[in-house]
Order: structure tokens, then sequence, then C-alpha cells
């Protein structure tokens, strides 16, 4: 068994609620439940966090190995088109991780089609809404059966 962490950055929090029509009407929590279900069956332990503040994640991040952390899923929200210190974070860290999307950020404004994370990503989810999710547990999941 391997341990799984979710992180989701800024304005998640308010998903549901948020724009909708872009992120959809699922709501972080049952994401997050969902998740969660999926990681059990594949005989992993979950974890979850959110945060809108950037010291936040990356304090989370740096205590990921301590933590026996496996693999992250990570939706860094707007982060990802600013956040050096994350990347940076990342790479201290060592800790294999997926980077997720809701929306397609390719097929949005042109400040929103950089990312920082992309490249020392394993892979990169986009634009499923909530389905992302899954997909990128499933692939976690598959990644760990593999060795990481």
């Amino acid at each position: 068994m391997a341990r799984v962490l979710l992180l989701n950055g800024p304005n998640l929090n308010l998903l549901g609620t948020r724009e909708p029509a872009i992120y959809g009407t699922d709501t972080l929590e049952s994401i997050e439940k969902r998740s969660a279900v999926l990681a059990r069956e594949a005989g992993h332990e979950f974890l979850a966090f959110q945060s809108n503040a950037e010291h936040e994640l990356i304090a989370r991040i740096q205590k990921a190995p301590a933590d026996g952390i496996a693999f992250l899923i990570f939706n860094p929200g707007a982060f990802t088109h600013t956040s050096i210190a994350l990347r940076d974070a990342l790479l201290g860290a060592r800790v294999p991780f997926i980077e997720l999307h809701l929306s397609n950020t390719h097929a949005r404004e042109s400040f929103r089609q950089h990312s920082y994370f992309s490249d020392i990503a394993v892979g990169v989810i986009a634009g499923f809404g909530a389905f992302g999710y899954e997909l990128a547990m499933r692939a976690a999941a598959a990644r760990l059966a593999r060795g990481a």
C-alpha cells in the first residue's frame, strides 16, 4: 500500500459554484470522496489538502517525503502559470506527480497556456472536468503498481 496525496491550489475550494460553465458543478468534497474510493480500491491510502496560500502548498509538498507520500496528484490552479517556488518544492521533494487541470488550459487565454510544472510531471491531465481526477487517480495507481 502506498500513500497518495491530492493537492489542490487556490480557488478550488469554490468548486461547484465558481464558474460552473468552465469548472463544472462537482464540489471539491465530492471529488475527494470519489478519489478516496478509487485509491482504496487500488489498495492505497489517500490524503487530500487544499490551500489558497502558496506557502502552505509548498510546506505540504516539502513534508510529503517524511510523511511517506509515494505519489502526488496536483491541481495547482492559477499557480500553474506563476509559481517557480512550487516548482522548486516539487523538484526538492522528488515525489512523482501528475499535473491536473479541470479545464483545457491550452484552449484558454494565452497566459494560461504556460505551466511551470508540465515538464517535471509524470504526466498532465487537462480538460476532462472532475472526471480528470478519476483519470489521475487511476494513472497514479498504475504507476505505483509498476514501481512509480
